[in-house]
């Protein structure tokens, strides 16, 4: 059965613990999951490796908040197998359009390397996909993002799933339970203005993420 993701209907979908998905680009379907077992990513536990923390401190890249939305969604959009369809795309950028979906961007000049974008409400921030096109293009924006999530009093990142990559960077797997409960906590605070400026600086994103190997 397809589904009209209008905005209202994608922030309700949120407020109650699901999101949707399609089986790949150019499938119209799109259907709703409600994993057993959720993936976060703890403010206060990211982990950067002492590999990720020279690369952030060498790399040159710029970093910026809501710069090209539509752009970072395309750039998860970019791969062989990809859940996120036409009617996902057009959805989500209208909630970036109403102040409900932000992105980060990473720029090698006027390039676009790496992003992450995601789902804002509350004081919950409901990450849906990131891409690299150098290395560590998305962890470095994931290290940034939580740093300016954490200063502007967010209390909480899903990631919907763990895999390898958000593990090495300290995501972690609660039960469905449990992630109610930290979401009814989230959504209950006032609407976070998501701030575009000032960028975190690098000495900002490593001073606090502290946690290294």
């Amino acid at each position: 059965m397809s589904s009209q993701l209008s905005p209202e209907l994608l922030l309700h979908a949120y407020s109650i613990g699901v999101f949707p998905m399609a089986e790949s680009a150019d499938d119209t379907e799109v259907f709703w999951v409600d994993p057993k077992r959720r993936g976060i990513l703890p403010l206060d536990g990211f982990h950067i490796s002492r590999s990720l923390k020279k690369r952030i401190r060498t790399c040159g890249y710029d970093i910026s908040f809501n710069r090209d939305f539509s752009g970072v969604v395309h750039g998860c959009a970019d791969r062989k197998e990809t859940w996120i369809n036409q009617e996902i795309h057009d959805a989500y950028c209208q909630l970036h359009d109403m102040g409900h979906a932000h992105s980060i961007e990473v720029w090698d000049n006027l390039e676009l390397v790496g992003g992450v974008y995601g789902v804002s409400i509350g004081g919950a921030y409901f990450g849906e996909s990131m891409f690299s096109r150098r290395k560590d293009g998305s962890k470095i924006a994931l290290a940034y993002l939580t740093h300016h999530l954490a200063a502007l009093g967010y209390v909480l990142i899903d990631t919907q799933f763990i895999t390898d990559h958000l593990a090495s960077l300290g995501g972690v797997e609660i039960s469905r339970a449990d992630y109610q409960s930290r979401l009814a906590t989230a959504i209950a605070i006032d609407d976070i203005v998501f701030a575009t400026s000032p960028v975190p600086t690098i000495q900002d994103v490593l001073q606090r993420n502290t946690h290294t190997s």
